[in-house]
């Protein structure tokens, strides 16, 4: 079903494996379950895992909300099952990432730190980063009491006293694993009530070792080589306080991994992809899942069908083409 050999055909060359029919670029839910269609059409997509092999998803300690797991599954977990479902229908991962693209001529030609491929349909599954506070103190302090992810970090703060930043699910979620490992966690957020969901927010209300500070935010982080304070602002009385902590956990959203790509495929004023309902972004045969280019639902379960929709149009888009270039003696 090639347009020509490279799909991993055996007896084919070094330079033949870099010409892919579907190249994806992001290995979390959407990025996985991309490559498993486009595997089972027969496409043998490459996957370029990016720096997070699992995406944001797994580096969650543990998912609720995903259908199929009625106990919940970690993260990890879960972004290494998509993955060998993937593997098992001859999807090859690469634990590499894009450091460029070039849309402008079909096929398209991607760049990465140790290769360079041509794809024939590219599908963009790079995900999203958390977003920073932009507040004194945060830059610096990054990975010496400041962090983004409690599961990767929350061990080192044992009997310590922490914060969470941030109202929605995820900080929640993150600030409940804390507790296994923390003396107390504060929760600050900047509105008067919580954004999470309401079970979620009875949870963590009845732990005893969560506490909450509503409509404050932060002003700053103060240490000399590792997090002593954070300094917190009541937006209605403009009180200011300087609260002891060892450590300051960001949870307040993330921003579209899609920088590299912006003067190619069209981008909203967020920096997100612009797609229709078939993933089908600005430019033909580049294509678009996961939070690359969902701004509003950023859930396992929605990434995956737009990893699913994105790899059927593709090889919808593929055939035509493949169609169109015999018709044409190509």
């Amino acid at each position: 079903m090639s347009l020509e050999s490279g799909s991993g055909a055996p007896g084919e060359t070094a330079d033949d494996r870099r010409i892919r029919d579907v190249i994806v670029l992001g290995s979390g839910p959407a990025g996985f379950s991309a490559a498993l269609y486009a595997a089972r059409a027969d496409r043998a997509p490459l996957v370029l895992t990016g720096q997070e092999l699992g995406g944001q998803a797994g580096l969650t300690h543990t998912i609720e909300n995903y259908p199929g797991f009625p106990e919940g599954v970690g993260g990890a977990e879960l972004g290494q099952l998509f993955q060998k479902q993937a593997e098992r229908f001859g999807a090859m991962v690469e634990l590499d990432s894009a450091t460029a693209v070039e849309l402008g001529q079909w096929p398209f030609h991607v760049k990465t730190y140790s290769a360079e491929y041509t794809a024939r349909t590219l599908i963009i599954a790079t995900g999203a980063s958390p977003r920073k506070l932009g507040v004194p103190g945060e830059q610096e302090l990054t990975g010496r009491g400041v962090s983004y992810c409690a599961t990767c970090d929350g061990w080192f703060f044992k009997g310590k006293e922490v914060v969470v930043v941030g109202g929605g699910d995820s900080a929640l979620e993150e600030g409940l694993f804390l507790t296994r490992y923390a003396s107390h966690v504060t929760v600050v957020h900047r509105r008067e009530e919580l954004r999470a969901g309401r079970i979620l927010r009875q949870r963590a209300e009845r732990n005893e070792k969560i506490s909450f500070r509503l409509s404050t935010v932060v002003q700053a982080i103060r240490g000399e080589t590792a997090v002593a304070s954070i300094v917190l602002r009541h937006v209605v009385s403009g009180a200011i306080e300087e609260k002891p902590t060892q450590g300051v956990f960001i949870f307040i959203g993330h921003d579209p991994n899609t920088e590299f790509l912006r003067g190619q495929v069209d981008l909203d004023a967020k920096g997100y992809v612009v797609a229709d309902a078939r993933m089908r972004t600005s430019v033909p045969g580049v294509f678009v899942a996961g939070e690359a280019a969902d701004s509003a639902f950023r859930q396992v379960a929605t990434s995956v069908g737009m990893g699913v929709a994105a790899a059927m149009t593709a090889e919808t888009w593929l055939a035509e083409r493949e169609a169109e270039l015999a018709e044409a003696g190509a």
